[in-house]
């Protein structure tokens, strides 16, 4: 899950919201995003593999402004060095660093996961809280990663994960006129009935990497090209 796309301009975003349509028209046009999604997308998972709601934290702490697939090559050997919060919370921070290293950023990362360990054996018995309030109390854990783990480890849908991927396809399809994560996600919210928020991402985000690529969309082989208005890709 990479970084956030940058903000455009006032008169970029005007010229957004008109070729997006009405909140009518909005609202038709998700439902046929979420029906092709199913069609397309019947079975869907999370991309980071994990045994528990911790290494799933963890692997989505790794995640940021990092591929997924780099993050599931670090894993298996963090995880067997440091198996559960106690032992990262007791680990020397250099240790931390050289084991995630790859992911990038990893002096921060390495704090936060330290930090929101030691966290989680002080304040929380040792088990990953379940609530988002408490989740993103921990250190480097903001509203997408805190919906990553509630929805995936604990079956909550709290809000809608919004990555690179689910930012991108969201504007592309006329979604959201929004580039900030937090606004993409309470548009999307609006529009996507809750039951579906937790799969809607997964499969937006395998659409983004199968098809609705960033550079050059394979607009040819979407599904969703008959009613998809395209927003800021050049005219077919």
């Amino acid at each position: 899950m990479t970084g956030r796309k940058p903000a455009s301009s006032p008169a970029a975003a005007k010229k957004t919201r008109a070729a997006i349509g009405s909140p009518a028209e909005v609202k038709r046009r998700a439902g046929q995003v979420l029906r092709a999604l199913h069609k397309e997308y019947p079975e869907v998972e999370c991309a980071l593999v994990h045994n528990s709601p911790f290494e799933l934290l963890v692997a989505t702490i790794l995640s940021a402004q990092c591929t997924d697939a780099r993050v599931n090559i670090v894993t298996p050997a963090l995880f067997a060095k440091y198996p559960d919060p106690a032992a990262f919370a007791a680990a020397p921070l250099a240790g931390i660093e050289k084991a995630i290293q790859s992911t990038g950023f990893f002096r921060n990362k390495a704090k936060n996961i330290k930090a929101a360990s030691t966290a989680i054996v002080d304040d929380h018995g040792g088990e990953v809280p379940e609530t988002l309030k408490e989740l993103v109390a921990l250190a480097g854990v903001g509203r997408k990663t805190a919906n990553v783990v509630l929805g995936v480890a604990f079956g909550q849908a709290t809000g809608v994960v919004v990555d690179t991927h689910v930012g991108r396809l969201s504007r592309r399809l006329g979604l959201t006129a929004n580039d900030d994560p937090v606004k993409v996600e309470a548009d999307l919210m609006a529009i996507i009935p809750q039951k579906e928020w937790i799969d809607f991402s997964h499969r937006l985000i395998a659409h983004g990497r199968r098809v609705c690529i960033a550079r050059k969309p394979k607009c040819g082989e979407c599904t969703m090209l008959k009613f998809c208005p395209r927003i800021g890709l050049p005219a077919a």
